[in-house]
């Protein structure tokens, strides 16, 4: 599939709006509510969208929530999306609290191989502060198993926030030196009613700036076919990587490969953009295999060459 220049082969898929964390830069400041069940996406319908997206040219997904592992039956929905055979690749987004080794065993026999875990913090108080959880020991007890299990690469993603965790910059990035983990540091988005003040958001300039003061200059890396918008680094003779995430101080729109189907049945061309195309209620009314294609397709040439964030 093509939107302006970009050929689009990505597909993010949320599969619920739930969540078993409270992490302040996510949840907003004011009262909500989730999504009535009724609403959400039923696994069959994910499954044929993402059946017609792959016919038009997407092979890679990446599975998302809220926190994905909170929907039942999601191993059983794994496995029936890995069953498509035009798909190529697919990865899971999740906070880890609620996988063990079992879990990620059934996750590779399935043939996932690769899981994005996130973890702003290694203090266990600052994550219960940051997350609203008292779960830091069964996460990291997670990043650890899937690493002894093969899961390659593991990345572990981190948003830092001024006066919150800023002072734990060079600690997650030294991870790399004992592990062959990802580091990736993700500016934080000031999406929505966002209970995070500005003066909080910490650009990749600076928190490049304070790593390499303790570690020395960063060394670059080169992509791979796997790599999203990270923007990747290493400290010298360090066994893994870091990366660096900017949709804020350098945006990677027109590098932007994806198309997002959120938990609602919408399509969204741009995360950080408010346009979706409902793609649940035709599909609902008996919308044939092509009608839907077509809405697709229609929903990519919305897809903007720019957010508006700054």
């Amino acid at each position: 599939m093509i939107a302006g220049n970009r050929s689009i082969n990505y597909l993010r898929i949320s599969v619920t709006d739930r969540c078993n964390f409270r992490c302040r830069y996510c949840i907003p400041s004011s009262p909500f509510s989730v999504i009535e069940h009724e609403k959400i996406a039923r696994y069959e319908e994910i499954l044929r969208v993402t059946r017609l997206a792959c016919e038009l040219g997407i092979t890679k997904v990446r599975i998302t929530g809220g926190e994905p592992f909170v929907r039942k039956n999601i191993f059983s929905f794994l496995e029936r999306l890995y069953a498509i055979e035009s798909l190529k690749d697919i990865s899971i987004t999740t906070n880890g609290a609620l996988l063990n080794q079992n879990k990620i065993e059934k996750l590779i026999k399935l043939g996932i191989k690769r899981l994005n875990f996130s973890l702003d913090t290694l203090d266990p108080v600052k994550f219960k502060e940051i997350t609203g959880r008292d779960r830091f020991k069964q996460v990291w007890d997670t990043i650890l198993t899937s690493h002894k299990l093969g899961i390659s690469p593991v990345k572990v993603n981190a948003v830092i926030l001024r006066d919150i965790n800023d002072k734990e910059i060079e600690d997650i990035a030294a991870l790399t030196l004992k592990y062959p983990f990802h580091i990736r540091f993700i500016e934080y988005m000031p999406m929505g009613d966002s209970a995070v003040e500005k003066r909080q958001q910490m650009l990749t300039k600076e928190i490049k700036k304070r790593i390499e003061s303790k570690f020395g200059e960063l060394n670059p890396v080169k992509r791979t076919s796997h790599d999203g918008p990270a923007k990747k680094f290493q400290i010298k003779a360090a066994k893994g990587i870091i990366g660096f995430i900017t949709p804020i101080s350098s945006h990677f729109c027109s590098e932007c490969n994806r198309l997002r189907l959120t938990s609602r049945g919408t399509l969204r061309p741009c995360l950080l953009n408010n346009f979706e195309k409902d793609i649940i209620t035709p599909l609902r009314n008996g919308a044939s295999d092509d009608e839907l294609k077509k809405i697709i397709l229609t929903a990519l040439t919305k897809k903007p060459s720019f957010h508006g964030l700054n």
